[in-house]
This record gives structure tokens, C-alpha cells and sequence, in this order.
């Protein structure tokens, strides 16, 4: 017997749809900005339903990229259902990581009409020569010349102050009219509770950013409203990330992780500049403006997880 629930959380821009009968138990987490769809499995093994069900659900909700979270022992699971493996968040099970595995939807449906089971990758899949992949690289390696350019130059004092949830919201208002939101600060996993900050300098620099915790983990999901558009702003955006990085260490955050579009390479400069590594690459993952991105999910140890 088959059962589904859809909790309506239009106030977040995330709907939790629930899904479960004799074989198959998710939860799917549709983030209607970015168009993509977060599974949540509660019944292991690779059983086709469960890739059937997820395929129909995001081409009813309109969803492009849909992707998993899980630890390494469920990689293979996902892979023989046709899932590419992009990459890990470091320490988000505070001792162990978690395996992100995803797929563009377009994709997968082609593969499976051309008569693909999605069983041919395994977890050894080498992704290193996607285009999206490839991008990130180009990125980085731009990045790393503008951190050698601007070595040296001070970074601006900066004031942080807690943001309420309506100012974070007519803010995200504000950056999506002028085309350059990188969220709208949708939870990434359920029953999210977030804080928000606003960051200024002198010169008029402003950032809206918030993070999701999770304290059974330890870790954290960082978000900036805005990336930086030129120097300035990539070195006040860098002091702005370091205070924010700063204040999860006060508040017992083990690890944090953020995403940034994969061409962006001064906002991939300032999270280099804090120590941020690039842990994976996600194809088709985000929406800025009206253009579809590859993502970098980059990550940083923050402090050692305790016993």
C-alpha cells in the first residue's frame, strides 16, 4: 500500500513530499528555486521503484537535478541506480562524510529510453573529465592567480549583526530584481533552524548571509545572498567570510560547507582565501538569475569533533 504526503512549506521554498509502501520509504525535499530535488531514504538497496518514483516525481514538480546525501557504504546503491557520484561534504556526520550523488533528470530519462538500466557505473565512475568538472577547474585556477595578484592587500574591518527573517527576505527580494541571488535561503534539510547575518564595511559593502546547523553533526550549511563583482568586493566578501567562519566556531560547528557557481571565480577566490576546499562538483545545480550553473561545493574543517 502506497502512501504520499505533500507539506506545503511555500514560506521557505521547499516542499517535503513523503513517499513510502511495501519497498520504498523517502522523503523529498523540492527546492523550487533551484529546481532541484534532495532525497532522503529511510529503507536501503538499489530497488528500481525507488529510481522510477523519484523520476516521475521530478518531472511532475518540474525539478532538473535530483541528488542524494548518504554515507559510503550506500554509494554503490546509488550508482547502480544510475546516480553519478560528485563528491563528498567532508565531516558532515561529524566522524565520517557524506557522499553526494546526483543526476540531471534529462539526462538519466535519455539513457534509460536508449535502453539503459543505469547499472553500468559503479562507485569507481570517474567524473573528472565532465565538462562541469572541467569548468570548476578553470575556475580555481583563475582564482588562485587573483588570491597571487592581491597578496598583501589588507582586508576591510567588518561589522556582523543578526538579521531578522523579514529583512533577509526583502533582501533576497532586492538581489533577485537585480539578477544576482545565489539563494533565497531555502532549508537544505528538514526541520531547519536558521540564523541570518548581515555583514557591512566601510564604502558601502553589505552581505546578507545565514547558515543551517545540525548539532547531532556538528556541521553547518553556509549561504551568501550575493558573490562579489570586483576586488573590492571579493576582499571585503573574504573578511566577511572569515567572521562568519569565526562565529560557528563559537558556535561549536564542527565543519561548514557552501555552494558557489562553478564559473564564478572571484566568490571561489574569497572561500580559497578561508581556507575552503573544493570537496565536490555538481552538475546543473543551481539557478542565478535565469541562467542554470554547475555548482563547487566547497567545505572547511572548522575545529576537531569532540569525543
Amino acid at each position: 500500500m502506497a502512501a504520499t504526503n505533500l507539506s506545503s512549506t511555500a514560506s521557505s521554498g521547499v516542499d517535503e513530499l513523503l513517499f513510502r509502501n511495501d519497498s520504498v520509504s523517502l522523503c523529498l525535499l523540492v527546492n523550487r528555486r533551484h529546481r532541484t530535488l534532495r532525497i532522503v531514504d529511510f529503507r536501503a538497496g538499489p530497488t528500481p521503484s525507488k529510481r522510477s518514483f523519484v523520476l516521475s516525481t521530478a518531472k511532475r514538480e518540474g525539478v532538473e537535478k535530483v541528488f542524494t546525501l548518504v554515507e559510503r557504504d550506500e554509494v554503490p546503491t546509488w550508482t547502480r541506480l544510475g546516480f553519478t557520484r560528485e563528491g563528498s561534504i567532508p565531516g558532515f556526520y561529524k566522524r565520517s562524510d557524506a557522499w553526494i550523488l546526483g543526476a540531471v533528470v534529462s539526462e538519466m530519462t535519455s539513457r534509460l529510453r536508449a535502453g539503459g538500466d543505469g547499472e553500468e557505473g559503479g562507485e569507481a565512475d570517474d567524473v573528472a573529465a565532465s565538462p562541469a568538472v572541467l569548468l570548476a577547474e578553470r575556475t580555481i585556477a583563475r582564482a588562485r592567480r587573483l588570491l597571487r595578484e592581491a597578496e598583501g592587500r589588507p582586508l576591510p574591518a567588518i561589522k556582523i549583526a543578526p538579521a531578522s527573517g523579514v529583512e533577509l527576505r526583502r533582501a533576497v527580494a532586492a538581489a533577485q530584481r537585480a539578477g544576482r541571488a545565489l539563494t533565497g535561503f531555502e532549508p537544505f534539510g528538514r526541520d531547519a533552524v536558521r540564523t541570518g547575518y548581515v555583514l557591512s564595511a566601510r564604502g558601502g559593502f553589505t552581505l546578507h548571509a545565514a547558515w543551517e546547523m545540525q548539532s547531532c553533526f556538528g556541521n553547518s550549511f553556509l549561504e551568501l545572498l550575493c558573490p562579489p563583482r570586483h576586488e573590492a568586493e571579493r576582499l571585503a566578501t573574504t573578511a566577511a567570510i572569515g567572521a562568519l567562519c569565526d562565529r560557528l566556531v563559537e558556535e561549536r560547528a564542527v565543519s561548514t560547507f557552501t555552494f558557489a557557481p562553478a564559473d564564478d571565480q572571484e566568490l571561489c577566490a574569497a572561500l580559497l582565501a578561508n581556507g575552503f576546499r573544493r570537496s565536490a562538483v555538481l552538475a546543473r545545480h543551481l539557478v542565478v538569475g535565469r541562467a542554470r550553473k554547475d555548482a563547487i561545493l566547497w567545505a572547511k574543517k572548522l575545529v576537531a569533533p569532540e569525543d
